[in-house]
């Protein structure tokens, strides 16, 4: 069936399968698994209060917990915790004595395999315990836990690193009273300013005195054209200390090291010198040439800024100088700083520093940094030579200093070297030790292991490591992290190496290599605590016991054992708990059981950011409420004060930090209401961004996987950025490459509380991912209105479901423009005969009414109810193209009720130009890339209602071709199927007759026309039969020509005829949906309502009568479609359908046996539930229809679907009134007209309007011409034989339809020429004559036709045909059809 999409009213969408019917209840907690697609799968439910909050996996056991006693289909006991192993589907509790109360947080150490549990309980750790997967053994934690105020943790996650983790939550923690803080202001030994912070004034300048430093251009003035003056200026700013560029230009100053740099930022010191200063300037860093993202301190305001090409300098003399940030060290060789702004005459600089990582020591002799006291220094014993190694920076050489050692030697003997680096402050550091790789140096063999130990003071106990120097290339080694508090005023700190205790390798010629490097100190956090007085003046000493709130920070490398519960030691503190005390400050020292820090995250940089329920009060942040960030040591703000509402997750996904909660904008509403429940902040601009509008809801949880952003809570709409809502029912998914919302895969409604990854995927497979919460209705596929089907799936169909959200819609059809109406005299556009149509007069003598068709199963928006396949000739892509109940939003536009749907892309995309307002029923694309939409609509800006024509390849709307349709007053034009058929034949169905029910339109001349002698009544249904679908089926609610009513018709194409199929009292009640078994005429179904609109039927037509089949509907069965399906495996064979098919039963469906579904399959015998839908409130949806792109398909091989030559379409007008259109399109092309004999025809002297009618049908009108044959023509010709014979079979298979045209008495004897019949019978209001000239001579041998001979005056009898005319020959009285080309 080549691609197929399956449409209708919905959110989410269930197969059927054996296993037992799953009903949720709200009162307890499920849990869902999630697969990487997003399809869902429900693994169990708790006990009834019951609620699942965390979650997280170790290898391939996934952990959950929460507050329940049971878990599991068969109701597993499990005391707030539990584990589920997805390959056995099994759920365990996780042995005894686990925690006693609620668990809220998870966290699984994989390297130790070890389960962190957070929550709000006392055993067996107080708030915190762990569970060990490898000994199944539960215990408290090695600092026993927390208490005070709530007394709870809410989250564990892990630093940047993952090499400690982060407690979070209500509690309070107390930290030593002999602690020192030491850096709460700047390094002492660093000039005060206010553009520094504390981290920045701690980092250690590179001395760059062995540097190539040039300045250009610059100035010619000798005491200020001296660069290296401002590299550690000897006094203030003036002569001799200050550089400044020549007059008139910016200029560029390049520092070049040709040695690898670890470098955090540059340090500048604006000039004041009358007439000159900087303003602007970037920095580049050499060799790779990148422009630095640079962060700094508003010296104004404090607060933090980023800037990058155009860094402002301030021009405040009170300023000594700013420090600029790297957003990480960065290795280099050298910097090039750009002075693009300048005041004055030229831009200059005071001071000049590049900044390190932190500290430094090399092994081959050290400089003196800025206002360091001493330079760093190397002590060593043993004999130690120079070696260089190249870098991996281009041109550079890092020169190292080697010894060799005899293999065997004893450590305490061998050769050792130490490092003394000058540490600007105390802080939080990471140690590295630089080894060169052996590969540059050749010496691999001899490399072997080395012991290093690295003192940090304050105190603390020396820190030893065993490190190996067999690497191929350059690395760095971390030997320590945590505080370094030197022991001397000179704030020096040591590490020494010496050969390991137990040596690697064997050496070579029974000798080892040692090799000292660099040492490099990355400093992480310029706050730490000590026991150790530091000798810096400006330093603060506690004189009692600091509190902290809410955050506590343990290594997990820590062999500590602490009572966090009590005073935490100084010697267990790390640079960030300060975070604690700072949040303690900054609340006013006041919390309670309402505050709380809820979600952590580390930035790679080092930031951390704490979200919460929580308002600062003091400090620099006060006015903060609910977010923070810690950087640098110290807290600084997010843009416009944080956010409104609390924070209840965070994830970062590289420089975005993704914010769940349950506020609507930041604090100073600076978003208009766009931050509902979820934010995006932007690290790198320091910007708050908006996910489309949010949620209109609180979101609970957050997760990161196969990049989306997962987002569950209790909400029911996805917000696009026009506030539009689509349906998502507690599980959104925002795409972090899109930045838009798009489908979840699966559906749910509820209040989901979790949304975790679960265990790791297979190599290439997508991650998988668990959720919980209290489910009211879930469905394996969440889709807004259509999904696309193929084969493949193990239990059936593999369903796709649509990769964006529909949103809702609100479906106003307005009444159409009013449309002028024409003299008929006047030359009409195409198809105006429609609206000169005196439409009761044509059915004067029909008495008998028919029912009225039951209305459409409700399709709530968003809803899709028709589609159609076309392959985009633009992207190769075959896209559907859907209509219905919606709208959706692309490039930032908001659009309704039709769309272009690329599956392979996942995109959606809007028709070109007017927009519909309304609902679209149908739409069909035939071979001409003409797409008819029909429904109920009105077209912006056009008077087209309920019927429109695009353009596809042109991609405009078509407002010139079709005359818009008109409906009867106060009522609209409803369009409800759109088909076609493949049937060919001489004859063009045309005329001026009536066009209720039924109507034709040629696409090539543009022209209506209606189905034989036309019908009345409502048309809901259209299906074919046939070899060559010669014959059309129409369903609904139908008055044939005669006055009797059938709900099944079928029309010929052949002989022009309506007949009833069957016994019109056979069927109960107006049909809604009509299929035909692969064009048997004799195997036809018909579903619909009974006629008092009670109870459904289900009908079967076996060429002889209609019986019942589908006893067992229930009343609240809606059938919105039948079509029969290919199956990939065969059925019993019955004598209704054939084994290898079914009929596939769509709608709204209701039975005793299988309950509610959406669609069902029959075999002849019985029904098979094969599909469920679900809205997006939790009650049962509908198909409206299934839809295939292959147009030739068939269970024998024969056409089956449309090729495009003849499309139906069904309409209604006014209420109850439904017309089915034709579209015939190809057929003009296959009948030629031979040469006119008398005078040939010249296109060139005919307008544009007539170069379509060259050639006409071989007859037109049948009332006309069998007029002419009786009347006119007289004795017959052989032509004239073969069409009596026609006539004759005609009238016998049309005996039950009186034909107005035939010599009933009535019209046509009372008639003197058959013009009169015509127009008696369409009872004119007026006289449709008029004179005209034949421009050319016409031979009219044709049936029908009437010769022309060049000037001949004739009277236009009939001219509502814009290709052939009706005449009259005044001389003869001869009257027949001439082409309208041929007269003026």
């Amino acid at each position: 069936m080549g691609q197929v999409g399956l449409a209708g009213a919905f959110a989410g969408l269930n197969l059927f399968n054996n296993a037992t019917a799953i009903t949720f209840d709200p009162l307890v907690s499920s849990l869902l698994a999630r697969t990487g697609e997003g399809v869902l799968t429900t693994l169990g439910t708790t006990n009834a209060g019951g609620s699942i909050q965390s979650g997280c996996a170790i290898n391939d056991i996934f952990y959950f917990a929460g507050s329940f006693s049971s878990i599991g289909n068969t109701s597993v006991s499990a005391s707030n915790i539990a584990s589920y192993t997805p390959s056995s589907g099994v759920f365990a509790a996780l042995g005894s004595n686990g925690p006693n109360g609620p668990i809220y947080s998870l966290y699984c150490d994989v390297s130790t395999s070890k389960l962190w549990v957070g929550g709000h309980f006392t055993s067996p750790g107080s708030s915190v315990a762990i569970w060990d997967t490898k000994s199944n053994s539960w215990s408290a934690p090695p600092f026993k836990g927390f208490t005070g105020d709530g007394g709870e943790v809410l989250s564990i996650t892990s630093n940047a690193s993952q090499n400690s983790l982060f407690f979070a939550g209500s509690f309070l923690t107390s930290f030593a009273a002999n602690a020192t803080a030491l850096n709460n202001t700047n390094n002492p030994n660093i000039p005060y300013s206010p553009g520094a912070t504390p981290f920045s004034s701690s980092l250690v300048p590179v001395p760059l005195e062995g540097a190539q430093i040039l300045g250009q251009p610059s100035s010619s003035d000798p005491q200020f054209s001296n660069i290296l003056s401002i590299l550690c200026p000897a006094g203030p700013d003036g002569p001799g200390n200050t550089w400044l560029a020549a007059n008139g230009n910016g200029a560029v100053i390049t520092v070049r090291d040709f040695l690898s740099i670890d470098a955090y930022g540059v340090r500048l010191g604006n000039t004041f010198q009358s007439g000159f200063g900087t303003t602007t300037f970037s920095v580049t860093s050499i060799p790779d040439n990148t422009v630095q993202t640079l962060s700094y301190v508003n010296p104004s305001t404090g607060q933090n800024m980023t800037c990058t090409t155009t860094c402002p300098l301030s021009t405040d003399s009170s300023i000594l100088y700013q420090d600029f940030i790297f957003t990480a060290p960065v290795t280099l060789t050298g910097i090039q700083i750009t002075l693009s702004g300048w005041t004055g005459e030229a831009p200059g600089l005071h001071m000049l520093q590049l900044l390190s990582s932190g500290a430094f020591a090399s092994s081959n002799g050290n400089l003196k940094s800025c206002f360091s006291p001493n330079p760093s220094n190397t002590t060593s014993t043993g004999n130690w030579a120079t070696k260089n190694a190249v870098t991996n920076i281009p041109a550079t050489l890092q020169t190292v200093l080697v010894s060799t050692v005899a293999v065997g030697m004893s450590p305490s003997q061998a050769p050792s070297f130490t490092w003394q680096p000058y540490v600007s402050a105390s802080g939080q550091y990471d140690v590295y030790l630089v080894i060169p790789g052996c590969a540059d140096f050749q010496d691999c063999p001899l490399r072997t292991s080395v012991q290093v130990t690295v003192f940090p003071g304050g105190g603390s106990q020396p820190w030893v490591s065993s490190i190996s120097q067999q690497v191929q290339s350059d690395t760095s080694t971390l030997v320590y992290s945590g505080p370094i508090v030197p022991s001397s005023t000179d704030f020096v700190t040591t590490v020494s190496m010496t050969l390991a205790n137990n040596p690697e390798g064997t050496g070579q010629d029974g000798q080892y290599e040692l090799v000292a490097g660099n040492v490099a100190l990355v400093l992480t956090s310029a706050n730490v605590a000590s026991a150790v007085g530091s000798g810096s003046s400006g330093s603060n000493t506690a004189s009692s016991s600091q509190h902290g709130f809410g955050f506590f920070e343990w290594p997990l490398s820590s062999s500590a054992s602490i009572d966090a519960t009590g005073t935490i030691p100084n010697t267990s503190e790390t640079s960030l708990d300060m975070i604690s005390i700072d949040l303690y400050n900054a609340m006013g020292a006041t919390t309670s059981t309402a505050t709380s820090v809820t979600a952590v995250a580390q930035h790679p940089s080092g930031t951390v950011y704490l979200g919460g329920n929580f308002q600062l009060i003091s400090g620099s942040t006060s006015g903060v409420s609910n977010i923070v960030a810690f950087k640098s040591g110290s807290f600084i703000s997010l843009p416009n004060n944080g956010l409104n509402g609390p924070v209840t997750s965070i994830v970062l996904s590289g420089n975005e930090l993704y914010v769940g909660g349950s506020f609507t904008d930041t604090n100073t509403a600076s978003t208009q209401g766009k931050l509902k429940g979820v934010a995006i902040y932007d690290v790198s601009s320091n910007s708050w961004k908006a996910m489309g509008a949010g949620v209109n809801g609180v979101v609970i949880s957050l997760a990161l996987a196969n990049g989306q952003i997962v987002v569950a809570g209790n909400f029911t709409e996805a917000l696009n950025s026009s506030a539009a809502g689509a349906p998502v029912g507690g599980l959104a998914t925002w795409s972090v490459s899109t930045g838009s919302w798009v489908n979840s895969g699966g559906f749910v409604v509820g209040n989901m509380t979790f949304i975790g990854n679960g265990t790791l995927p297979a190599s290439g497979q997508k991650q998988t991912q668990f959720i919980a919460g209290n489910v009211r209705t879930m469905a394996e596929y969440g889709s807004s209105g259509l999904v696309m089907l193929s084969s493949g799936g193990s239990t059936g169909p593999l369903v796709t479901p649509m990769g964006v959200q529909l949103t809702s819609s609100v479906a106003n059809v307005s009444s159409p423009a009013t449309v002028t109406k024409r003299h008929p005299h006047v030359r009409r556009g195409p198809s105006a005969w429609i609206s000169h149509l005196n439409i009761g007069t044509l059915f004067t003598r029909q008495s008998a009414t028919s029912s009225i068709l039951p209305p459409s199963p409700p399709a709530p928006a968003p809803a899709v109810l028709a589609g159609a396949f076309w392959t985009n000739v633009s992207t190769s892509h075959q896209v559907a193209i859907i209509g219905g109940n919606f709208s959706f939003s692309s490039s930032s536009v908001t659009s309704s009720a039709v769309a272009i749907y690329d599956p392979i892309a996942s995109s959606i995309s809007a028709l070109a130009g007017a927009q519909i307002n309304g609902v679209v029923r149908a739409v069909y694309v035939d071979q001409k890339q003409q797409l008819f939409v029909g429904g109920e609509f009105n077209l912006t800006g056009t008077s087209a209602s309920g019927l429109a024509l695009y353009d596809l390849s042109a991609q405009q709307w078509d407002t010139s071709s079709m005359q818009p349709l008109q409906p009867s007053a106060g009522s609209s034009v409803v369009v409800r199927s759109i088909s076609s058929s493949t049937y060919k034949s001489d004859a063009v169905i045309a005329g001026s007759v009536a066009c209720q029910a039924i109507c034709l339109f040629d696409t090539t001349l543009n022209q209506w026309s209606p189905l034989g002698r036309g019908i009345q009544g409502d048309i809901s249904s259209v299906s074919y039969a046939g070899n060559n679908q010669e014959i059309l089926i129409a369903a609904g609610s139908i008055t044939l020509l005669g006055g009797s009513t059938t709900n099944v018709a079928q029309y010929d194409f052949a002989n022009s005829t309506w007949a009833a199929i069957g016994n019109s009292a056979e069927i109960p009640g107006p049909v809604t949906a009509v299929t035909v078994n692969n064009g048997n005429s004799s195997s036809i179904f018909a579903a619909g309502r009974t006629a008092d609109g009670s109870s459904p039927f289900m009908m079967f037509w076996d060429g002889i009568s209609w019986s019942s089949v589908g006893s067992s509907l229930q009343g609240t069965t809606n059938i919105s479609q039948l079509l029969m399906v290919p199956l990939l495996n065969t059925h019993s064979t019955n004598s209704i359908i054939e084994s290898d098919r079914m009929l596939m039963i769509s709608g709204a469906l209701s039975d005793s046996s299988f309950g509610s579904a959406s669609s069902v399959l029959f075999d002849g015998s019985s029904f098979i539930p094969y599909m469920a839908t679900a809205t997006v409130q939790g009650a049962s949806g509908s198909i409206s229809s299934l839809f295939y792109s292959l147009a030739n398909f068939s269970f024998t091989q024969q056409q089956f679907l449309a090729t495009g030559i003849v499309i139906l379409i069904s309409i209604a007008i006014a209420a109850g009134v439904v017309f089915l259109l034709a579209l015939i399109g190809i057929l003009w092309t296959l009948l030629s007209r031979r040469d006119d004999r008398v005078a040939k025809y010249n296109a060139s002297d005919d307008d544009d309007d007539d170069n379509s009618v060259q050639h006409r049908p071989s007859s037109l009108l049948e009332h006309i011409n069998a007029a002419t044959r009786t009347t006119i023509l007289g004795a017959p010709s052989p032509s004239n034989m073969v069409g009596a014979e026609k006539d004759g079979v005609a009238r016998e298979a049309t005996a039950a339809e009186p034909d107005p045209f035939g010599p009933d008495g009535s019209n046509y004897l009372r008639a003197e020429t058959p013009s009169d019949a015509v127009v008696g019978t369409m009872a004119a209001e007026e006289e449709f004559t008029r004179p005209a000239h034949a421009r050319y001579s016409f031979d009219g041998t044709g049936e029908g036709e009437l010769p022309l001979t060049a000037g001949l005056e004739v009277e236009v009898l009939d001219d509502r045909d814009v290709a052939w005319w009706y005449t009259r020959n005044p001389q003869t009285g001869q009257e027949g059809v001439v082409p309208a080309a041929y007269l003026y």
